[in-house]
């Protein structure tokens, strides 16, 4: 006759042993002992979350993952060369233009006016190109042209009020005439303003570099 298969995985008493109050495994050598309660369920629980991933950091930790704090936003670039070449160009216009009005208007000429055209033509280019070496020299070329073109202004308000005609047919019927009394009347002096609105425009690139 067949015996009863016992079911699989039924616990062993140890040898010799008794169940104590129910329990077959409290004698059990090895078995670790369960501490006892201390009547705090929470006390073995981690702290809660502040809502703060970077709470546990210590003072002096970078950000996660190595990268330290945030790099500060370049600034923006100011060597546009071709700008500064144009603002160069347009500011020589406008100063040899006020410079001339001056001089016709006193019929002479004003080394502190040559000045003022060199370094505001200087100062202008090299705020907006940068302190490049090419706008630099394009502001002094063009603070000669602009010292020139007020020179020439200069001269055609004088043509004008001696031959009582508008200013406007001595540039354009004239002109050829005003260039020729350039020609005549260009001294040191005339040379050397033009010299100065080269150097004051070196002058204003720096300073504004």
């Amino acid at each position: 006759m067949s015996q009863p298969v016992q079911p699989p995985n039924q616990p062993q008493q140890p040898f010799g042993g008794q169940p104590v109050e129910g329990n077959p495994y409290a004698g059990q050598p090895g078995q670790p002992v369960p501490a006892a309660p201390t009547g705090n369920p929470y006390g073995q629980q981690p702290p809660a979350p502040t809502g703060n991933p970077f709470a546990g950091q210590q003072p002096g930790q970078g950000a996660p993952f190595g990268g330290g704090a945030p790099f500060a936003p370049a600034p923006p670039a100011r060597d546009n060369l071709l700008l500064g070449v144009a603002v160069a160009l347009g500011a020589a216009i406008v100063a040899g233009i006020l410079y001339g009005v001056i001089a016709g208007s006193i019929e002479r000429e004003v080394g502190y006016a040559a000045v003022g055209v060199g370094f505001l033509v200087g100062f202008a280019a090299s705020k907006v190109g940068g302190s490049n070496p090419a706008v630099i020299a394009a502001s002094a070329v063009f603070s000669i042209g602009g010292v020139y073109l007020g020179q020439l202004i200069g001269i055609s308000m004088i043509l004008s009020d001696l031959a009582q005609i508008p200013f406007s047919e001595v540039v354009g019927d004239h002109f050829d005439t005003v260039t020729k009394a350039w020609s005549e009347e260009a001294d040191f002096m005339t040379y050397l303003f033009l010299g100065l609105g080269a150097v004051a425009a070196v002058g204003g690139a720096k300073k504004a570099g």
